[in-house]
């Protein structure tokens, strides 16, 4: 019985131990990994703890191998963070079918034996810092997927790889630095279905030998320097599901060669050169999906065909020189979300029948020549999905309807600046419990600012600069929930919508998108009064505070130093007083500051920031001494009353009489060598004097 049990044991430990034996990895591979981990800067977590590769995080080994050893089939290390070079060891790994490195800090020139893999049908260096003429010398018989984008790759883009990889589908080489033209090989990419040679610096005509790519379903040749026509050839890749052309310098008409792309469900062509009506087989797209073409000469009439465009979903014919009316028709496109059609030559009222749009998240219109806000308003107000809506530049002069019952549930972006529109900031606002932005800018309303604005929960950009506004700013501005947070997130689309945010009366500073607008306060150029609340120091999320050219008096409160997001703060040209607070030197993100032209005193702080703000932000101010002023007396940091009139000297003010004599004497004393002693002296006899003088004068009363 006991020999029974021992050899039972045996068996045991040796199944065991051929079972670990069989989850061994090849030993090649462990070399070759082993490798890898050698010119990398940090160890990736869970290599080398075990010789057993096959468990290794990211390693995938083949079950099928032999019982022995498992080769190492696929390596995915994506987005880890990982940083180093890609040793020569990997073409180690010669039964590897996937590689993934992608969104990581590797650097330099990859291997060449990398691009010899026989067996490797998926690469992915897409998002490092790799360099070189990569293109160069491929041998990838299986490959299937080959991405490289997002580097510094350079050279010309030649597609000798399609001669040797008679398989390959994906070839993505977006955002690197290749130029030239298109190399004839693309010709025997016959198998590819999706091209991404955008954000190089490529060149040339329309590439002709593209068109022989039929199985084509994406072609993205956008941000390079391609010239010329669009060429009508365009009508053979009958797959293409996506093709876009923008931000080149294509010219002349676009083609009316759509017909036959009956799969096409994004096209665009922005930024270009394009001149001439819309062709009708495009408006008359019944795939069409999207369609952006701003940014161009286009013009004529608008006619797309919404009865036609079934599925059309997002219009983008901004920046052109369309004109006449907005057509009723384009209340047929029952599924558009995005219209914009700013910058053109637009006029009349916007269509009544937009009130059918009950899909329209965001309407940008702004820029034209259109009349009527009031029914403006009372149309959009009934596209329950609308989300952001901008008007700039319309309207001019109208009243700013106040009465209205306007139902904008979902609205988070509002945007009627430069209208000179009249009246008041309209009680139905506050029904827009979503919004997150707010510009009536460059307009002519009034009135006082209502308590209600600090209700909003989401707000985070306000600008009602350069209007008439009068009385004191409402304390339940410091209340705004979004700004008492140091992390804004928005929501949906907002975070992506192109928006132009206006800088000054007749030019704009473009923002990529409303998610770039810095979390703001901008309350200059009006009539404002009365004192800055200390408890705007709730606002930790608040980047800029405008406050400029209005008539705010008193202190400016220590408390501000609690806006710890704070990078630009503009309190210049008011009626201030007292000291700039000390703890201000505090806000270390803060890069803009002013309080020129006011009316302070004492000492201007030092430390931090402060040393990195020039004259212009202080002048203006009589009573401050210390940077850029006279030096403060001991007694003087505190509270200085300098006379009304000074000079300027070297660009620094300084009083009259004695104190300039003082400074001059000053000056020749450094000279000599000998500053101390003489100041001391010169002091000395300057507060004698000033006491007979005193003396003198009161006897004589």
């Amino acid at each position: 019985m006991a020999i029974s049990h021992t050899y039972l044991s045996v068996i045991v430990v040796a199944l065991h131990l051929h079972t670990r034996m069989a989850m061994a990895c090849n030993s090649n591979d462990l070399i070759a990994l082993n490798g890898i981990s050698n010119c990398l800067t940090s160890k990736i977590d869970g290599w080398e703890s075990t010789k057993d590769c096959c468990t290794w995080h990211g390693v995938t080994c083949d079950n099928s191998s032999t019982v022995s050893s498992k080769r190492v089939v696929s390596l995915d290390l994506g987005n880890k963070k990982i940083a180093g070079r890609i040793c020569e060891s990997i073409g180690g790994l010669y039964q590897l079918r996937t590689l993934n490195l992608s969104h990581n800090f590797f650097y330099g020139n990859p291997p060449p034996n990398l691009f010899r893999l026989q067996h490797l049908e998926v690469l992915d260096l897409s998002s490092n810092n790799l360099v070189g003429p990569v293109l160069d010398g491929i041998d990838l018989p299986s490959i299937r997927y080959f991405d490289i984008s997002t580097n510094h790759f350079n050279g010309s883009v030649d597609a000798a790889l399609c001669e040797n990889s008679p398989n390959i589908q994906v070839l993505n080489l977006g955002n690197n630095r290749f130029s030239g033209g298109i190399s004839s090989n693309f010709g025997s990419c016959t198998s590819l279905l999706q091209l991404f040679l955008n954000g190089n610096n490529l060149s040339g005509s329309f590439p002709e030998i593209l068109l022989q790519l039929k199985l084509l379903n994406q072609l993205h040749l956008q941000e390079n320097w391609f010239s010329g026509p669009v060429i009508v050839g365009i009508k053979n890749l009958s797959n293409l599901v996506e093709l876009d052309l923008s931000a080149n310098l294509f010219s002349g008409e676009l083609p009316d060669a759509f017909e036959n792309l009956g799969k096409l469900e994004l096209f665009s062509a922005s930024s270009n050169n394009l001149r001439g009506n819309l062709p009708k087989s495009l408006v008359n797209s019944p795939s069409l999906a999207a369609l952006d073409l701003r940014n161009n000469s286009l013009s004529g009439p608008l006619n797309p065909n919404c009865s036609a465009m079934i599925h059309l979903n997002s219009l983008n014919l901004g920046r052109n020189h369309f004109d006449g009316l907005i057509p009723e028709s384009m209340s047929s496109c029952k599924s558009l979300s995005t219209l914009n059609l700013a910058r053109n030559k637009l006029e009349g009222e916007i269509p009544n029948s937009f009130r059918n749009l009950q899909a329209l998240r965001f309407v940008s219109l702004s820029n034209n020549s259109l009349v009527n806000l009031t029914r403006a308003l009372d149309v959009l107000g009934n596209c329950k999905n609308l989300s952001i809506v901008v008007l700039t530049l319309n309207f001019k002069e109208e009243q700013i309807p106040s009465d209205m019952n306007l139902q904008f549930a979902n609205l988070r972006a509002l945007v009627i600046a430069s209208c000179r529109l009249r009246g008041s900031l309209p009680l139905w606002l506050n029904d827009c419990k979503e919004l997150q932005v707010l510009d009536l800018s460059w307009n002519l309303l009034g009135g006082t600012l209502p308590i209600w604005l600090g209700n909003f929960r989401h707000l985070f950009y306000l600008d009602l600069s350069n209007n008439s506004f009068i009385g004191n700013m409402p304390e339940s501005l410091t209340e705004l929930k979004a700004l008492t947070k140091r992390n804004i997130t928005l929501e949906g689309m907002l975070a992506e919508v192109p928006m132009y945010r206006r800088q000054q009366q007749n030019t704009g500073l473009a923002y990529k998108s409303l998610g770039s607008l810095p979390p703001t306060l901008d309350l200059s150029c009006n009539n404002l009064s009365g004192p800055i609340w200390p408890t705007f120091e709730k606002l930790i999320g608040l980047h800029v505070l405008n406050l400029k050219n209005n008539y705010l008096s008193g202190s400016i409160p220590d408390s501000l130093s609690g806006m710890v997001s704070m990078e630009t703060l503009d309190l210049s040209h008011n009626f201030l007083s007292g000291q700039i607070p000390n703890s201000l030197v505090k806000l270390s993100f803060l890069s803009k500051f002013s309080v020129a032209y006011n009316q302070l005193q004492g000492e201007i702080p030092t430390g931090g920031q402060f040393m990195t703000f020039p004259y212009a932000s202080f002048e203006g101010n009589k009573g401050l001494c210390g940077q850029f002023f006279i030096p403060c007396k001991p007694t003087q940091s505190h509270s200085v009353d300098w006379s009304n009139e000074h000079v300027d000297i070297l660009g620094l003010p300084f009083g009259t009489g004695a104190a300039t004599g003082f400074v001059l004497s000053t000056i020749i004393c450094f000279t000599f060598g000998l500053a101390d002693r003489m100041v001391k002296r010169i002091r000395s006899i300057l507060n004698k004097g000033n006491a007979r003088g005193k003396k003198y004068f009161t006897s004589r009363k």
